[in-house]
């Protein structure tokens, strides 16, 4: 009943979870719409264009190439678009390009300010290639043509005495729907400011939201391994007990064999008192005939006493012998009823031990099947689990989008506008943009915490020579700061080598980098080997890495192990709130556990165990 148990509370947790990553695919689903409407109309917006340009150099080629610059999904919308649509009569391919020089021959390059490649150093690389360049959010009359978005659509501008250096001839709509003037390009950059602005807010509340839906996550995750851990040891339990069952089972083989022997003897001793019982059988009746002859010869032959003594003697002596083996059979037959109980207790125990076997069989049987339901279910999680960090990938990518824009509408506005705004807001910019800055760093951080624990290679580390080389890498950083080291000679363990170099480099660098400032920081690496209390038989490598350092308060020892906790502003001890988020994550994927022993002032140890 308690496995029933526990495997409905397993199945109801992972209800739970299917509802709640359901949750979590709506909330994206609705931020994603606009996103990919914008794409498409993105897309469009480039062909339209190219459709009322006419290339001095149209009949030296019989397809028009369009080349994307940096990593930009804009050349998969275009790609998709180009099995459907033609320009000027001819088929449409699409490639891209990570660097400007190597851009070869195309007709057309498409490149958005986000990814912030340098407009004068484009326009310089492809004069006189006859490239037309389409271009977007960059700065007024920079390039060809210019695009920004304004809502689901966009605007654009066109630069004409680029276009007529490159002898390029445009269609009169393509110039009368354009922008004339930088006042009305300016405008439209404050419209989509507005819109960004607005956009901003949605996704910080989508990022609340989606932080919730992963602490919820992370919990339920945690039940789920307390019930895998509690059904594994039942298993080990059940294991235990098989044995011991075997055991009692040759007990019982050993025990018929000796049944056998002694109902052999049984049946020998049988016989044997058969043939006495005749043999007495027969004595009696010679007796009785002897008997009656003493009695005939009574009367005829008195004279014969002597004879008859003697006869009488033998009789006499023959009944004592019958006297004794009666008494002997008696005494047999009292050993052969006590062996039959006793062949009845053991028939008895082999009957109650066939049941048990029975009973074990039929256990294991319901265990084989809850082994199977386990199984499948730890696959479904697997199979979430990967679509969780596909998510996340997928999450932080289109989050950096608006991140970038904002970034390039600022540079936009202090090239534009420098000399003419307030120093206050000049300093706001500046702010934005450096908020803009470290909101990426924290998505590409949480993406890469979201990669952590994968353990796909692992292998037999020297952590001795894996000290060496991380010293030999913080070089610079352990004589900035006048460090010493004292280690231990250490174990080889079997772990992901980047993964464990990131755990021993994070614990390293906090040691170095939370101390006072008249302090030269003290770093001790130990080790110990240690059985774990509930099974004897699982040993783990314990490390242990003590600083001198400021410490940490007890209220908040676990609080560091959070993803993006601090306990520290940035004027005073840079950083993320990452690092030991990171740690945490690999140790437990390695099987192990990490933790802190601290006081304010007087330093810190941290230990964390790995399975030998």
């Amino acid at each position: 009943m308690r496995n029933k148990n526990k495997i409905g509370s397993i199945i109801s947790i992972l209800f739970v979870l299917l509802l709640s990553l359901q949750n979590v695919s709506n909330v994206y689903a609705q931020g994603t719409d606009n996103k990919q409407v914008e794409r498409l109309q993105r897309a469009i917006f480039v062909y339209n264009i190219a459709h009322q340009v006419v290339w001095p150099n149209a009949n030296d080629f019989n397809e028009v190439t369009i080349g994307v610059l940096g990593p930009d999904r804009t050349a998969i919308d275009l790609q998709g678009m180009a099995q459907k649509r033609r320009i000027g009569g001819k088929p449409v391919k699409v490639i891209t390009y990570s660097k400007v020089k190597d851009i070869g021959a195309i007709q057309i390059l498409y490149v958005n300010n986000r990814f912030h490649y340098d407009i004068a150093y484009i326009l310089q690389s492809i004069k006189g290639k006859n490239i037309l360049l389409i271009t977007e959010d960059y700065s007024y009359n920079a390039s060809m043509i210019n695009m920004v978005s304004v809502g689901n659509s966009f605007e654009y501008e066109i630069n004409e005495s680029l276009l007529s250096i490159e002898n390029f001839n445009i269609a009169p709509s393509l110039s009368q729907n354009a922008i004339s003037s930088a006042q009305k390009w300016k405008a439209l950059f404050k419209e989509t400011q507005s819109l960004l602005e607005k956009e901003k807010t949605i996704v910080s509340n989508k990022d609340k939201e989606l932080l919730e839906k992963d602490t919820l996550l992370k919990n339920q995750q945690d039940i789920l391994n307390t019930q895998k851990d509690t059904i594994s040891q039942q298993e080990k339990s059940l294991q235990n007990k098989e044995r011991a069952f075997e055991k009692q089972l040759d007990s019982i083989d050993v025990l018929w064999s000796i049944n056998q022997l002694q109902e052999q003897k049984y049946e020998d001793k049988v016989a044997i008192e058969k043939a006495l019982e005749k043999q007495i059988t027969e004595q009696v009746a010679f007796s009785k005939s002897t008997q009656n002859q003493i009695i005939k010869s009574q009367k005829q032959l008195k004279k014969q006493d002597s004879i008859l003594a003697i006869k009488n003697n033998q009789i006499t002596a023959a009944e004592k012998i019958i006297d004794t083996q009666e008494s002997i059979i008696t005494s047999k037959t009292k050993i052969n009823t006590l062996l039959g109980l006793l062949a009845g207790l053991l028939l008895l125990g082999g009957v109650y031990f066939f049941i048990n076997y029975r009973k074990k069989r039929a256990l294991n049987a319901t265990l084989a099947s809850k082994n199977t339901e386990i199984y499948k279910q730890s696959k479904a999680l697997s199979l979430k689990n990967n679509e969780l960090e596909q998510f996340a990938y997928i999450a932080s990518h289109d989050l950096k989008e608006p991140l970038n824009t904002i970034s390039s509408l600022i540079m936009l506005i202090k090239d534009d506008a420098e000399d003419t705004l307030d120093p206050t807001i000049l300093q706001n910019l500046e702010f934005m943009d450096d908020s803009s800055t470290r909101m990426r760093a924290l998505i590409e951080t949480l993406l890469q915490h979201s990669k952590l624990g994968a353990m796909t290679d692992v292998e037999t580390i020297d952590c001795n020579a894996l000290l060496e080389d991380l010293q030999k890498d913080l070089s610079t950083v352990i004589k900035k700061n006048n460090a010493v080291f004292h280690i231990d000679q250490l174990p080889a363990v079997k772990a992901s080598k980047v993964e464990l170099r990131l755990v021993f480099q994070n614990l390293l660098a906090n040691a170095m980098k939370f101390r006072k400032a008249d302090t030269s920081p003290i770093i001790k690496i130990t080790y110990s080997k240690d059985a774990d209390e509930a099974f004897p038989d699982q040993y783990y490598h314990t490390f242990y890495v003590t600083d001198n350092g400021i410490g940490i308060p007890e209220i908040h020892q676990e609080k560091i192990f959070t993803i993006f906790q601090r306990l520290h502003a940035d004027e005073a001890y840079e950083g993320t709130g990452i690092g030991l988020a990171h740690t945490k994550k690999i140790i437990q994927a390695h099987g192990g556990s990490i933790s802190v022993e601290s006081a304010p002032g007087h330093g810190s140890t941290f230990s964390f165990t790995l399975p030998v």
